[in-house]
């Protein structure tokens, strides 16, 4: 069984009633380079080994979550009516006990609810999916109020190890010239250090969420607690849930 003491509990101001937990490496039983709580079935891992450590969070879940089958996209999937790996890269709740997940490894995983505890939506936001606009189709999809949301962006690769290209930069500026500021120039060859935090910050305070936490790790640096796909290739995938009590 995964203990409480081998995940975080985002540290957000959701009502009593909104439960989310973040996994890390730790706690499950993938031998290397998977070790040990890996939750991705598409990284090469033994089936066996995934299925067990999926078992293993069994006690902290009200249900079986959604497990999506994510393909940097921005289509939106419902948990209270989904299964079978539906193939998106953001899930949505109403409904009490219904779990929605995204997997990442160096990706931005994005919690959101809204104040009421009345709907909340995970997102998987690479970026390929962020610039595409994942987040904002999350909210959209959660059809409240944005001032009324809050969200909490999870274990990320980190400004300075996530090297991109010019082509990466121009993405995101041509959707908004103020994008400029989460690129640093790294190199000569117009290679830049990019912020993926402080880019799904800027989209979601343009959709009207003001409140966002989190944002304070690195999976690629935090080698003893996070899968790092830039880091080491071959590796595992954390998950991120919410769901409604």
């Amino acid at each position: 069984m995964v203990s409480l003491k081998d995940c975080i509990v985002p540290d957000w101001p959701a009502p009593a009633n909104v439960k989310a937990l973040q996994t890390t490496r730790n706690g499950g039983i993938s031998v290397a380079p998977y070790d040990s709580l890996n939750l991705g079935s598409h990284v090469g891992d033994a089936p066996r080994a995934v299925a067990h450590n999926r078992q293993l969070l069994s006690s902290l879940m009200p249900s079986e979550p959604v497990w999506l089958e994510q393909v940097h996209g921005v289509i939106v999937a419902n948990a209270d009516t989904a299964s079978c790996l539906p193939q998106a890269d953001a899930c949505i709740a109403r409904h009490s006990g219904a779990v929605s997940v995204v997997m990442t490894a160096d990706c931005l995983p994005v919690l959101l609810c809204d104040e009421d505890g009345t709907v909340v939506g995970a997102a998987h936001a690479g970026w390929k999916g962020l610039a595409a606009g994942i987040i904002e189709a999350t909210v959209r999809a959660m059809d409240v109020a944005p001032h009324k949301l809050m969200a909490w962006l999870g274990p990320a690769i980190g400004q300075q190890a996530f090297e991109v290209g010019e082509e990466v930069r121009a993405a995101f500026v041509a959707h908004h010239a103020r994008a400029a500021a989460a690129f640093v120039a790294h190199d000569a060859q117009g290679k830049y250090h990019a912020d993926i935090y402080m880019l799904a910050q800027q989209r979601l305070n343009e959709m009207g969420v003001a409140r966002v936490f989190g944002g304070d790790f690195c999976t690629y640096h935090q080698k003893q607690a996070f899968f790092s796909y830039r880091r080491d290739g071959m590796t595992g995938r954390m998950g991120t849930f919410i769901w409604l009590d």
